[in-house]
């Protein structure tokens, strides 16, 4: 069965949940695979305080990495969270690129070409922190050995191209941020780079940032804890809408987790 046309009933019907609120997510979360993510940010870890924040709907973005989704689906699913599955890419000018895809395995087959452009650099545990894979039961499986912290040899059109060839949905991240944002980094959003959306670390700089002509009031945006420790999962209150970036693929696998069920 197709997804149904863009205005019925049941996509509407998707943004609410069984109490009737509106759903809320935190879409920027890394696990103990991101080097700068705290060992505690394990699978079951993570959705069980999504869980406890009333999360409905997350996304682990590992930095250029995605091992650790698998397990992560299958105790989300077990919590009934919804899984976006991402990668947060860091592309040739260290400018941070949100990538999420509708499928774990789809994530997976980009996170493969997207390790295949990190330079040849190992990790320094003691300098930069752990690259922890786990399985669903939060046990140690293995190790990233390449540093995922650096950037890759996609530009930031190449990698944005890149993305939507792979059917995924590319946002840029915290633009706000003083450090590898597209605005730190190059000043403006370039135009001719088709992006689908924005991720606005405090909120209250949204206004300033349409006054200054970076983004407009039509520029699909949203904004998460980007968590690497526990505590700041879920810590923001938002709610998915019309204008958020990733409200199609949202539509899209609620749809889905319909039909299955």
């Amino acid at each position: 069965m197709g997804f149904p046309p863009p205005e019925s009933d049941i996509q509407i019907k998707i943004i609410t949940t069984q109490k009737g609120a509106i759903m809320l997510y935190d879409l920027h979360i890394h696990s103990c695979l991101s080097p700068c993510g705290d060992d505690e940010m394990t699978p079951n870890n993570i959705c069980g305080m999504a869980h406890l924040s009333n999360l409905e709907v997350i996304a682990v973005t590992d930095h250029n990495a995605a091992a650790n989704l698998p397990a992560v689906k299958k105790v989300a699913d077990a919590f009934g969270i919804m899984l976006i599955p991402g990668i947060e890419m860091c592309t040739a000018e260290d400018i941070h690129l949100l990538c999420y895809f509708e499928t774990v395995e789809k994530c997976l087959e980009f996170e493969k070409i997207v390790l295949d452009s990190l330079p040849p650099i190992k990790n320094k545990k003691e300098i930069y922190g752990n690259q922890l894979i786990m399985n669903e039961d939060d046990e140690v499986t293995g190790e990233y050995e390449p540093l995922l912290i650096i950037g890759s040899s996609y530009n930031l059109w190449e990698a944005v191209n890149l993305c939507h060839e792979m059917d995924g949905v590319a946002v840029y991240a915290h633009i706000d941020k003083n450090s590898f944002s597209a605005l730190s980094v190059l000043g403006m959003l370039p135009p001719e780079i088709n992006i689908d959306g924005v991720e606005i670390y405090d909120l209250a700089n949204r206004p300033k940032l349409i006054q200054q002509g970076l983004i407009t009031a039509e520029t699909p945006f949203m904004s998460n804890s980007d968590a690497h420790y526990l505590e700041y999962i879920g810590e923001r209150e938002e709610h998915l809408s019309k204008d958020h970036p990733l409200w199609e693929m949202v539509k899209k696998l609620h749809y889905k987790k319909m039909q299955a069920e």
